[in-house]
């Protein structure tokens, strides 16, 4: 293995203050990469292909928290359901009703993040805030045993503006507060904010996420 990810890991870990977790995003990555965090302590991975995250959860430790963090296709649901720890990025009702089918038929209850499409950018999936508080108003989701809403999640803008980013990063914070007070008030699972890859997460650490996505700065570049 040719490039040093116990180092670059540890570069990563060693700025996360408390209550930060780091999912590791090893899309695209080697296996063997992989090994070398989970030697280090690393256990949440994140993949965002159903067929690569199926054989690597088949040939890798069986301790590791697989997160999906891509757009998640409804009819990919049911090759992941038995075993994914988190599906970050559910961006409509109908992804939430297929996930909550599927994990009933394993016997499951999956951990889901809402993903809020705040950045300007057309390429980002996600709901729009007015569109995630009619989701959460309708109330559909109460009835779903199969699924745990922990937070929330979003992509910031993909500019050098760093003012930007710290704009988009704190209205998700603040619509976090909005929605956690009218409808989790209660719930101490939702608690994640799950936003900052490798060029923004220091921005993120400052506007209150719980959760960053880092991969090229820990594995490189993708090997495609």
């Amino acid at each position: 293995m040719d490039y040093d990810v116990k180092s670059h890991l540890h570069e990563v870990l060693d700025t996360l203050p408390q209550g930060v977790r780091l999912v590791a995003i090893s899309k695209y990555h080697p296996n063997e990469y992989i090994e070398a965090a989970y030697e280090e302590g690393q256990r949440v991975f994140g993949e965002s292909h159903e067929q690569e995250l199926r054989q690597k959860h088949q040939s890798l430790p069986q301790d590791i928290e697989w997160h999906f963090i891509g757009h998640l296709q409804t009819n990919k649901v049911k090759y992941i359901a038995p075993y994914v720890t988190m599906i970050e990025a559910v961006d409509s009702l109908k992804l939430l009703r297929e996930i909550n089918k599927q994990a009933e038929k394993c016997g499951r209850r999956i951990k889901v993040l809402l993903e809020l499409h705040i950045a300007e950018e057309a390429t980002k999936y996600g709901l729009t805030l007015d569109a995630c508080r009619e989701l959460l108003a309708a109330g559909e989701w109460r009835e779903m045993q199969h699924v745990q809403i922990c937070g929330l999640m979003m992509m910031a803008s993909f500019v050098n503006d760093e003012a930007q980013i710290r704009q988009e990063m704190q209205t998700a914070r603040d619509f976090f507060d909005e929605v956690k007070a009218q409808y989790f008030a209660d719930d101490d699972a939702f608690c994640e904010r799950s936003w900052g890859m490798s060029d923004d997460y220091p921005i993120a650490l400052q506007t209150g996420s719980t959760m960053i996505r880092v991969g090229t700065k820990i594995f490189g570049p993708r090997v495609y």
